[in-house]
């Protein structure tokens, strides 16, 4: 026996604000969850497995437009067709969604009731599948812990869209804990919810799959489903497949080894041929990050949009459309030798030395607080609060000033003693 377990589907998530992209794929990115769920239907009827397990937040939202419902609905027919039954929770997002409410589902197909858990056998396979879907978006309630006791000379497996003990950048609704899973003496916890996969245990199998395709820059990687292998109601092979049609990447260029930004655009390109070349030719949306202390530093801070658009025409000569930088970000340090100017005895480089190496920030400022007033009193009313002043009293605002204004200054520096 042969299952696929998948979940976040997110059908037709909006992906809110490509338009302000220049040169965004929009259409290739707004068709990437149909195009990946349209991959798992293909997954499954290839594989020919016997059941397809979707554990929850199918929708994104709540979504009024039919079409959405009627194309999950045609492709569940598609698996009618081939005998494959499906198993499916609502999760948060489902629940919010009124289409996923109201839609009568194909016969192949069951949906766990909201209201209570239920076990649902199928002898010929020799499973048993135990779930329960959310009745409302934001459920705190742990669900698992209601969940019926196993069936005896049975495969059983738990369907549960639950972020567990909780994971960082997702709300921890149905929470419970490995040990309220394992309790319950199943075979396989189908998981859903968390977008990063990740199998919680083996002794059950406790597994996350993530989502099937990602949708921004903090969903990197390949996104799929997990297959799995059942014989002798044991687990003999589980396997994570990619579906994904858009894969997303952040990467960060060390900039130290370049001497000026054209070297660094070269790195840029030489890590992205990297990634495209692990990416099965997919359309590749990147995050370029240069970091590292560079003598191009101060050229990427006074022309930082010049040198966008120049690596951003080096990426269509070498990738064409197959890849779009969503972001490019300059997170570099300064390559000054600023202390041995300052040891020197250059007054530009010992002011900004100064700057960055003040102990005790808050005596210097109320040693100069009489100043600084007498030049913030002199400020029309209205006029400062539109300049939005940082807060003498608050160091930390204080301290992010004094970086900001030291990375201005650089660049000038660089530019007096004509370094490159």
């Amino acid at each position: 026996m042969k299952f696929i377990h998948a979940a976040d589907i997110h059908l037709d998530s909006p992906l809110v604000g490509l338009e302000r992209y220049e040169g965004a794929p929009v259409e290739e990115l707004r068709g990437a969850t149909r195009k990946a769920f349209e991959n798992l239907i293909r997954l499954a009827i290839d594989e020919a497995v016997n059941v397809v397990l979707l554990a929850g937040d199918i929708y994104d939202g709540n979504w009024r437009d039919y079409n959405v419902g009627l194309y999950f609905v045609k492709q569940m027919e598609e698996l009618a067709r081939h005998g494959i039954r499906v198993f499916m929770v609502s999760g948060n997002h489902d629940a919010a969604n009124r289409i996923s409410r109201d839609l009568k589902l194909p016969a192949n197909v069951h949906r766990f009731s909201s209201k209570s858990p239920e076990t649902i056998v199928d002898h010929a396979l020799g499973i048993a599948v135990h779930g329960q879907s959310y009745l409302t978006a934001e459920l705190q309630e742990n669900l698992a812990v209601s969940y019926p006791e196993s069936v005896p000379g049975c495969f059983n497996i738990g369907l549960l869209h639950s972020g567990v003990t909780g994971r960082p950048g997702h709300a921890n609704y149905a929470p419970c804990s490995l040990d309220n899973l394992i309790a319950k003496n199943y075979d396989y916890w189908a998981l859903g919810h968390i977008h990063l996969r990740e199998e919680m245990s083996r002794e059950p199998w406790v597994v996350m799959p993530g989502n099937i395709q990602g949708r921004h820059a903090r969903e990197t990687g390949a996104k799929g489903c997990t297959l799995v292998t059942v014989a002798n109601q044991t687990v003999q092979d589980v396997a994570h497949l990619p579906l994904d049609v858009v894969r997303w990447a952040r990467i960060m260029v060390d900039a130290s080894q370049a001497e000026n930004p054209d070297e660094a655009l070269d790195l840029a390109v030489a890590r992205c041929n990297e990634a495209a070349a692990a990416c099965d030719n997919l359309l590749l949306a990147v995050r370029i990050e240069f970091v590292g202390r560079t003598p191009a530093h101060a050229q990427f801070i006074t022309n930082g949009e010049q040198w966008k658009n120049e690596l951003r025409a080096l990426f269509l000569s070498h990738f064409g459309d197959r890849l779009w930088a969503e972001k490019i970000l300059f997170k570099t340090v300064h390559g000054v030798d600023l202390d041995g100017l300052a040891d020197a005895g250059d007054p530009f480089a010992l002011l900004i030395h100064a700057m960055g190496n003040a102990d005790d920030l808050e005596d210097v400022l109320a040693t100069e607080r009489g100043a600084i007033d007498a030049v913030l009193n002199k400020i029309p009313a209205d006029l400062r609060d539109q300049l939005e002043l940082p807060d003498l009293n608050n160091p930390d605002e204080m301290h992010a000033l004094f970086d900001e204004i030291r990375e201005m200054l650089l660049p000038m520096l660089v530019a007096d003693r004509g370094a490159k």
